[in-house]
């Protein structure tokens, strides 16, 4: 992981000035800018291991004292991003070699979170950022008569919500309880945005929105047309996929739940956010008649360490290295049951130093399973890239980071969950087809718009289009207007609904995942070209293929060293990112959706 509070100033960089005044004074020279550069090199890789240490404390255990330890190496960090980053406009109009420069304009970027120069405010924002965190980790709705023994978790709730045996009320009751958690943070995310606002205009940028859209190797204006360009390639399945789906509902629990024609209510897609629908496959599911593709029955007695090697297996099968040692001895595996943790999965390289870690609570089931896949891709990204400069260590943008691990799901064909014995019986009929399809599209088809709307809602707020009274019922705009889906109920005046998905308090840009979306199946398209796969791209497996992992490894050694486009053009072969590779993936899916459609008003009001 890499925490947007980026880097933790060294008491000697502060002491001896470090990076904070070049070498020379008068005209700078290229010999001052490359020495400015490695010096920087030298002190952030030192400080991301004080900084992430820090964050991983508290990640992996939840209290007052760790969440003030974090508040303070990240008023630190604060400090030195304020103090340094201003120090490369000495260098601007400089003619010096490509990465030099490219290091210098990354430099400029690097304050995901950027802190005003007032050291009182900038100690406030590291503050409210710390808080806000912890209001997620902690969260938990407790019966206002009290009693401890009574209170529900998210993952208790997100039990009720995806157990579609219950009634819709259950269902609500469990969606609005876990909102609750996020009513207090809605004046210190008010807040946050000011002073957030104020770091990035000291820096130059209109507002954090501006400065978040900049890292793309491109302007902030065109990266927001490319944006609409993808998702109008991919918004004619979702459309149909949501059509299938609420005419289903519909005809489950009638028209004063599901209305025709109407939005999607929230609380019924199987999952808390309505981020993804995989939970209504079972009952979904287009051939019941077909071969179970659920294998949780099968996980039911594989342990964490079982599962997370079974992830690792994937990788090493395409040539990649086995995991380190320390992987198993350091990383969070299970909730410890002890203390409080904050489950939600993330990958970790603790300074850049090969120390490859993840955070999560495992359980034995299919979503589990995959999402270890998901984030083992960004701990073999971390390591392929580790030995490079300190701010080329990320991915080409922060799309593809999201996207290795979940392109190589894209192999976990029923195939392969037969050899691995997760399945007893596969087919190959058209209907055995629909029903991989179908259950794919729930998760990934079905998170298309949400993962386009949630930066959309932030780029809205920064900006200040949405004022902090407005900002919920943007919220629900939003993701009516891109994903068709309502609150269960009207909202209460106090609802701050942002804050109930993590990414929000957390401070962790979202878009990356609408793109990884877009990217994977580009990816996958290349590495089955290189294991000389022929035929439709669904039924493309590169288990065991080392030369689409020679592929792979080629983009990942390049991290951030090249714009985007080059590393794109090692890994898929061309320069443009695009979900053609998408759309003709999900060909046969998108057939029988429109015949089942045939008829129905899709879209909704």
């Amino acid at each position: 992981m890499r925490p947007l509070l980026l880097l933790l100033a060294l008491a000697a960089c502060k002491k001896d000035g470090g990076t904070s005044r070049p070498a020379g004074g008068g005209e700078p020279t290229p010999a001052e800018a490359q020495a400015f550069v490695k010096q920087v090199d030298t002190d952030l890789r030192q400080v991301w291991y004080e900084e992430e240490l820090a964050a991983w404390k508290h990640a992996t255990d939840i209290t007052d004292a760790n969440e003030a330890a974090l508040a303070t190496k990240s008023a630190d960090t604060m400090a030195y991003l304020s103090e340094t980053i201003p120090k490369t406009s000495r260098f601007d109009g400089l003619e010096v070699d490509f990465d030099t420069r490219r290091q210098l304009d990354r430099l400029k970027l690097a304050a995901g979170l950027p802190a005003p120069n007032d050291p009182t405010k900038r100690e406030r924002l590291a503050e409210v950022s710390s808080k806000l965190s912890g209001m997620y980790g902690k969260g938990e709705w407790c019966p206002p008569e009290g009693g401890e023994d009574a209170c529900l978790d998210l993952g208790e709730l997100e039990a009720i919500i995806g157990d579609t045996s219950k009634s819709p009320a259950d269902r609500q009751l469990a969606w609005e309880r876990w909102r609750t958690v996020s009513v207090p943070m809605a004046p210190l995310y008010a807040e946050f945005v000011e002073l957030g606002n104020e770091g990035a205009r000291e820096l130059g940028f209109a507002d954090m929105g501006a400065l978040w859209r900049s890292t793309y190797d491109m302007e902030p204006d065109a990266f927001a047309t490319e944006i609409d360009r993808l998702y109008a390639q991919v918004e004619p399945l979702y459309e149909q996929l949501h059509c299938h789906v609420r005419a289903e509902l519909n005809a489950k629990y009638g028209d004063e739940v599901v209305p025709p024609g109407g939005p999607l209510p929230a609380h019924l897609t199987g999952n808390m956010w309505a981020q993804n629908w995989d939970l209504l496959y079972n009952d979904l599911a287009p051939y019941p008649d077909q071969p179970s593709l659920d294998v949780t029955a099968k996980l039911a007695d594989w342990d964490a360490v079982k599962m997370t090697k079974a992830a690792e297996s994937f990788f090493v099968s395409l040539g990649l290295d086995p995991l380190p040692e320390t992987f198993w001895e350091r990383s969070l595996l299970e909730d410890p049951g002890d203390r409080d943790v904050e489950c939600h999965a993330s990958a970790w390289d603790i300074g850049m130093r090969d120390d490859l870690r993840i955070k999560m609570c495992i359980k034995p089931d299919a979503d589990s399973l995959y999402t270890l896949h998901h984030e083992l891709g960004h701990n073999y990204y971390y390591h392929y890239y580790h030995t490079l400069p300190t701010l080329y260590q990320a991915g080409a943008n922060d799309g593809f980071h999201e996207a290795i691990g979940d392109a190589v799901m894209l192999s976990i064909t029923p195939g392969y969950l037969k050899q691995i014995g997760l399945l007893d019986e596969v087919s190959d009929s058209k209907e055995a087809l629909i029903n991989k399809q179908f259950q794919n599209a729930l998760g990934a088809i079905a998170f298309l718009p949400f993962g386009r709307m949630i930066d959309q809602w932030r780029w809205d707020v920064f900006d200040g289009s949405v004022p902090p009274e407005q900002y919920n019922a943007h919220w629900w705009e939003l993701r009516e207007k891109f994903q068709g889906v309502a609150p269960p109920a009207p909202r209460p005046a106090d609802a701050f609904d942002p804050g109930a998905k993590y990414h929000i308090p957390g401070n962790t840009p979202y878009m990356r995942y609408f793109l990884a979306q877009v990217l994977q199946y580009q990816f996958h398209r290349a590495m089955c070209e290189s294991a000389g796969h022929t035929g439709p791209l669904h039924t493309c497996s590169i288990y065991g293929n080392e030369a689409a992992g020679e592929r792979l490894k080629a983009m990942l050694a390049m991290g951030a060293s090249k714009p985007w486009p080059d590393a794109l053009e090692a890994g898929a072969g061309t320069r443009q990112m695009d979900a053609s590779a998408l759309v003709a993936y999900y060909g046969p899916l998108m057939d029988w959706l429109k015949e089942k459609n045939a008829g129905r008003e899709c879209g909704w009001e």
